[in-house]
C-alpha cells in the first residue's frame, strides 16, 4: 500500500511539475484574429473571427461566417474556447482547444447555430500560426485557416 501512495504521489508531482512547463498561447489581454475555409452540407462556408483572450486558459470572441450553397446565409456567432495548453504542458507556438458556439444564420437555411469544437493550432513564428478544428453540432464540421496574433 506504501509503494502504490508513493506512486501516485510521484505520478502527481510529475504532473504539477510538467504542467508548468507549457505556456500559454495568447496571455490574458492578448487578441488574434482567425480565417479560412469550413465544411458543411451548405455548401463552401468562409470564416473569420477574433479571440480575446480573457484568462491565459480561456478566449471569447466573435465569429462571422459565410455559407454559399444556391444562395448564401451569414452566420453571426459567438464562441468560447478552454486552452489545454498550461494543463498539459506543449510548448505556446501549439494550441489544443475545445469550446462551444452559439449564434444564428440568416439568409438561405436560416438555422440556430449550436456547436461544440476542438482544435489546435501550430504557430510558425511570434504572430502566426495554422488553425485546424473539427466540430458538431449545426455549424461547420470541420475548419481549416490561419490566425495572427494582434
Amino acid at each position: 500500500m506504501k509503494k502504490l501512495t508513493l506512486f501516485i504521489s510521484m505520478l502527481f508531482l510529475a504532473g504539477v511539475v510538467f504542467a508548468q512547463v507549457g505556456e500559454a498561447p495568447l496571455s490574458k489581454g492578448q487578441k488574434q484574429i482567425n480565417f479560412g475555409l469550413g465544411s458543411s452540407n451548405y455548401g463552401l462556408p468562409v470564416y473569420g473571427g477574433m479571440d480575446f483572450a480573457i484568462h491565459d486558459d480561456i478566449t471569447v470572441g466573435p465569429v462571422i461566417k459565410l455559407r454559399m450553397a444556391n444562395d448564401i446565409s451569414i452566420g453571426l456567432v459567438g464562441r468560447g474556447d478552454y486552452h489545454f495548453n498550461r494543463v498539459i504542458g506543449i510548448p505556446k507556438n501549439f494550441d489544443f482547444y475545445a469550446g462551444a458556439s452559439v449564434g444564428f444564420f440568416v439568409g438561405y437555411g436560416s438555422t440556430m447555430d449550436l456547436s461544440i469544437q476542438v482544435g489546435g493550432r501550430w504557430y510558425w513564428n511570434d504572430k502566426w500560426g495554422l488553425n485546424v478544428e473539427i466540430g458538431g453540432g449545426t455549424g461547420y464540421a470541420g475548419a481549416v485557416g490561419l490566425s495572427m496574433k494582434l
